[in-house]
């Protein structure tokens, strides 16, 4: 053992030259000169750089929403109604209650049947022909404009009805909320364990019982997110109320009733017919209507964006 070589060291039961274990992690080391460096650097700051390009008209639009609008917001726009051409002050009171009310009348058609229909592709026709054809369309629908279901709106409600109104706003929206509810809610499903179900069933559950009673529950998060999600889209569409809701300058409460099957505020629509007028007064209105609606949706994403996190969660 005297005679062993001090520059040799047991390691893992073998014996490594310490010299040149030192040239290995000297090799190991990073360094900025060599081509493959160069390149992820370049690349990476150049993902950076688009990115921050990216974000310029977001908040661009968001400082001057901000700087505009803000300046006009009170609570006064909240509470009043929308002035006549010539005159001061008003606001958008009605505007909001009848974007609420429209959006309303979309989720109570679209959620229950956009659940519905889920349940079926990730449940029960995963793999049948049916399933396969309605993906398609739910698909479909995705991409399609939205001006196209206005004028289905239009054709199905109000020349039904007689009359443009929240209802027939509700049902354009709601064309337009169903496939995000449907994609987002069948991968939610999807997305819960197998053995979750295989235990309900080895405890004699029905398979009618294991949806209602494990499947929907485990996976409500992600079903709430693409609601939060569909209903942030429609807050903000403009062309479909305009072939169905039109405006108006009034409550849609009057004298005590409901006057639904009466043209209705929103304030997408109040957006762009103040946006062109040329009082001082009205483009104010159209900017603080502007912020009001960016921020709405904004919330509206974000607790969307907080329940997928949190699905995700319960995942891991």
């Amino acid at each position: 053992c005297s005679n062993r070589d001090p520059s040799v060291k047991k390691v893992g039961g073998g014996e490594l030259n310490s010299e040149a274990a030192a040239v290995d992690l000297k090799d190991l080391e990073r360094s900025w000169f060599r081509p493959r460096t160069i390149v992820s650097a370049m690349l990476s700051g150049l993902t950076w750089l688009i990115a921050l390009l990216a974000c310029v008209p977001l908040f661009s639009v968001l400082y001057m929403l901000i700087v505009k609008g803000g300046s006009r917001l009170s609570w006064e726009v909240f509470v009043e109604l929308p002035p006549a051409a010539f005159e001061v002050g008003g606001g958008f009171g009605n505007a909001i209650v009848g974007t609420g009310v429209m959006v309303g009348i979309a989720a109570a058609l679209s959620v229950p049947a956009g659940i519905l229909i889920s349940v079926y592709l990730s449940e029960f026709g995963r793999a049948t022909r049916v399933a396969s054809i309605s993906r398609f369309c739910i698909k479909t629908l995705t991409g399609m404009p939205s001006i196209l279901a206005g004028v289905f709106a239009y054709a199905a409600v109000v020349l039904t009805t007689g009359g443009y109104s929240a209802p027939a706003g509700g049902v354009a929206l709601a064309l337009l909320m169903l496939p995000t509810v449907v994609l987002t809610a069948e991968e939610a499903l999807k997305m819960v364990p197998k053995i979750m179900r295989e235990a309900a069933y080895g405890m004699g559950c029905t398979p009618s019982q294991v949806v209602w009673k494990v499947v929907i529950p485990t996976g409500l998060s992600g079903v709430l997110t693409g609601v939060m999600l569909a209903v942030a889209r429609a807050s903000g569409e403009t062309a479909p109320l305009l072939f169905t809701a039109l405006f108006s300058d009034y409550w849609i409460a009057q004298q005590g009733e409901i006057a639904l099957m009466e043209p209705t505020a929103s304030l997408a629509v109040l957006i762009y017919n103040y946006s062109g007028m040329p009082f001082d007064n009205q483009i104010e209105l159209a900017w603080a209507a502007s912020l009001v609606l960016v921020l709405l949706v904004l919330i509206t994403n974000a607790i969307g964006r907080l329940l997928s996190a949190r699905q995700i969660g319960l995942r891991r």
